[in-house]
């Protein structure tokens, strides 16, 4: 693995074993990434996860509270942050469980320096993806926010197929105040096409079905 992480990426560790999660702190190290060890879930949800990219690398069987009943926290609580799971003695419906849960990999002990880095690696990449999706969704709706409740109408019928002629009939106004409110839609929302347009009404969870 050659490319190295910003310092704002952080691999969180967290395992009973000292031995086990100090050598996988010092791998993780190893190829510029940082890293912050734990030796129970109890401790972990003492601390407060850090603003920024992360990745949680979580032993499946512990004293008290599991890995997988870590993650089933997590996933209440709508925290994503990716996990991969690391076991010594794991099974087929342990596995599928954690799979489904979310987990980015399941790892049997002894496994391959590599394999847990690119384990890593990819739990990383899906938290960044995560992170600026929901940086573009506050945007979308800020901008959705500055509209006028007569903006934001004529929005949901234009994304919902309306054409204008339609639109001004269902809300009583002319063609021409239609059009003219659809130009300060396109121009407050940044949308260079209706195509454009419906999508940021996806994201935004607003998009209406016709009668």
């Amino acid at each position: 693995m050659n490319k190295r992480h910003s310092p704002q990426s952080l691999v969180i560790v967290i395992d009973d074993d000292a031995l086990v999660r100090e050598a996988i702190s010092d791998l993780l190290r190893s190829v510029g990434l940082q890293t912050k060890v734990f030796a129970s879930v109890p401790e972990f949800l003492e601390w407060k996860l850090p603003d920024g990219p992360s990745c949680l690398v979580l032993d499946v069987r512990m004293p008290g509270l599991s890995g997988l009943d870590l993650q089933t926290e997590l996933n209440k609580a709508r925290v994503h942050i990716p996990i991969v799971f690391v076991t010594g003695h794991g099974d087929i419906p342990m596995t599928v469980r954690a799979m489904k849960g979310g987990a980015v990999d399941f790892l049997a002990k002894p496994f391959r320096d590599q394999d847990m880095l690119d384990a890593v690696q990819a739990g990383l990449e899906r938290d960044k993806l995560r992170r600026k999706s929901e940086i573009n969704t506050a945007k979308l709706r800020s901008a959705f926010d500055s509209l006028t409740p007569r903006e934001s109408e004529i929005m949901k019928l234009v994304t919902a197929g309306r054409m204008n002629k339609q639109i001004a009939g269902e809300i009583g106004v002319s063609e021409v105040t239609v059009k003219f409110h659809r130009g300060n839609i396109m121009r407050k929302m940044g949308a260079k096409s209706v195509a454009e347009l419906v999508r940021m009404a996806e994201v935004l969870g607003m998009l209406r079905t016709e009668d």
